[in-house]
C-alpha cells in the first residue's frame, strides 16, 4: 500500500543528508546536518506504521522549513491521489497554493494537480472553480490538460452550452474536437424537441452539420423530426443522406428508410433502392430487407435463393437464421425437426453476442451509445460488420 510514497522518499531521505551537509558548508554556519532529514525519516516512519494523516502533517511542516522541496511535495500529493487518497492530495496541494512566494510555473503545477484532487474525489463544483483559474492564467500545452478536464466536467454535467465553449478553445490550441462539438449541438437538439422547440431543434441540427459534415447522428434526427411532422419525402432524404456519411450504421438507418418508403406507398423505388445501396454496401441488414420484399412480391422460392447467393459471397449468423426461417415454412416434416434445431441453434448464439463495438476501445454493447461508456469517446461506436455482425 505505501510502497509508491516509499519509493519516492526514501532516496530524498538518503540524499538529503549530503545536501543539508553541502549547503551548511557553504552558509558557514554549524547547522546540525541532520535537521534536513529528521523528518523526512519521522514522516516514512509514520506512512510504515500505517499513519499517513500524521505523515502529511510532517511533510508540509518541512515545506515551512524549506520551500526547495516544492515539487517534491507535488509528487507526493500525487502519489496520494493515484492510490485513491484524495483528501490527503487536496491537504498537501492547498497547502502548496497558499504558499505566497511560489513561482508562477510551480502555482500552476499545484493548481491543476489539486483540481484533479477534487475530480478524483468526486467534488465536480470546486474541481470547476480551481481549473477555471488554472485556465485563465496557463497557456500552450498545460493549459490544454485543464481545458480537457473541463470539458470532461460539463460532459459529465451535461451542460452542453459550456462544453461547446471549452470544446471551441481546445480548437484554437490545435486539438480536433469538431466531433464532440457536433454531438453536443445533437444533445441541445434533443432537449430542444423534447420541450417541443422544434426551429430550435433545427438550428441546433444544422449546427452540428456545419461543424462536421459527416456527423450521420445529426441527419438521424432530422430524419425522426420530418418523419413526426409526416413529411416523409424530406424525411427519405435526410436518411439516405445519413447512409451516404456513414454506411457502417445501415442497420440503424435502413428500418426508418423503409417505413418512408411505405408511407409513400412507393415499395417498387424502396426495392431498388435497396438493391443499389446493396451493390456498393454489402450489409446482412440490406439483404434481410430484400428478402423480405421478395418472400411477399415472388414468393419464398425467389428470396431463399437471393438469401442463399448473398450468404455465400458474405457469410452471417443474422443471415443464417432469417434463411432457416424462409426454409421452414415449406420443409418436409422429415426434416423441420433439423431445421427448427439449427433455427435454436442461431438464435443462441445471436443472444449474447454484442451488437455494437468501440473502434476507439473495444467497448461492447448491445444497444447504440453515441458517446462510450468505456473511453467517453463521441461517434466511435458502430455496428459490427463480419460472421457475428450486420
Amino acid at each position: 500500500m505505501i510502497i509508491d510514497l516509499l519509493l519516492l522518499l526514501l532516496p530524498v531521505a538518503a540524499a538529503s543528508g549530503w545536501y543539508a551537509a553541502k549547503r551548511s558548508i557553504d552558509a558557514n554556519t554549524h547547522k546540525d546536518n541532520d535537521g534536513f532529514t529528521r523528518p523526512y525519516l519521522v514522516g516514512l516512519n509514520y506512512l510504515l506504521n500505517e499513519q499517513p494523516d500524521k505523515a502529511v502533517d510532517v511533510f508540509i511542516k518541512m515545506l515551512e522549513v524549506d520551500s526547495e522541496m516544492v515539487e517534491t511535495h507535488l509528487a507526493l500529493g500525487t502519489l496520494f491521489r493515484r492510490r485513491g487518497e484524495a483528501d490527503r492530495a487536496i491537504r498537501i496541494h492547498q497547502n502548496l497554493i497558499a504558499r505566497p512566494n511560489l513561482s508562477k510555473e510551480l502555482r500552476l503545477q499545484a493548481l491543476l494537480a489539486l483540481g484533479e484532487d477534487y475530480l478524483k474525489a468526486g467534488v465536480l463544483d470546486r474541481a470547476e472553480r480551481v481549473l477555471l483559474e488554472f485556465t485563465e492564467i496557463a497557456s500552450g500545452e498545460i493549459a490544454i490538460i485543464g481545458l480537457r478536464h473541463l470539458l470532461d466536467i460539463y460532459q459529465q454535467e451535461k451542460r452542453w452550452d459550456l462544453a461547446i465553449n471549452i470544446a471551441n478553445k481546445l480548437l484554437t490550441h490545435g486539438e480536433p474536437y469538431q466531433r464532440n462539438i457536433a454531438h453536443y449541438y445533437c444533445e441541445l437538439a434533443l432537449q430542444a424537441k423534447a420541450q417541443s422547440q422544434l426551429e430550435q431543434t433545427q438550428r441546433y441540427l444544422k449546427r452540428a452539420l456545419e461543424i462536421e459534415q459527416n456527423c450521420t447522428r445529426a441527419s438521424l434526427l432530422q430524419g425522426d423530426i420530418e418523419t413526426a411532422s409526416g413529411r416523409y419525402k424530406t424525411a427519405l432524404q435526410a436518411y439516405q443522406h445519413a447512409v451516404q456519411q456513414d454506411p457502417d450504421y445501415l442497420v440503424e438507418i435502413i428500418p426508418a428508410i423503409v417505413n418512408c418508403y411505405e408511407r409513400l406507398l412507393d415499395e417498387d423505388e424502396l426495392l431498388r433502392y435497396l438493391t443499389t445501396c446493396l451493390q456498393q454496401y454489402p450489409r446482412t441488414s440490406l439483404a434481410i430487407v430484400i428478402a423480405t420484399y421478395l418472400q411477399q412480391k415472388e414468393g419464398e422460392a425467389a428470396a431463399i435463393n437471393f438469401l442463399t447467393k448473398h450468404l455465400q459471397q458474405r457469410p452471417s449468423v443474422r443471415g443464417l437464421q432469417k434463411l432457416i426461417n424462409l426454409q421452414l415454412n415449406n420443409a418436409k416434416e422429415e426434416i423441420k425437426n433439423d431445421h427448427v434445431i439449427l433455427h435454436d441453434l442461431t438464435t443462441k448464439l445471436l443472444k449474447n453476442k454484442p451488437t455494437y463495438r468501440c473502434e476507439n476501445c473495444g467497448f461492447n454493447s448491445k444497444v447504440l451509445h453515441w458517446l462510450c461508456p468505456g473511453c467517453h469517446s463521441w461517434g466511435r461506436i458502430k455496428p459490427i460488420q463480419g460472421p457475428e455482425g450486420d
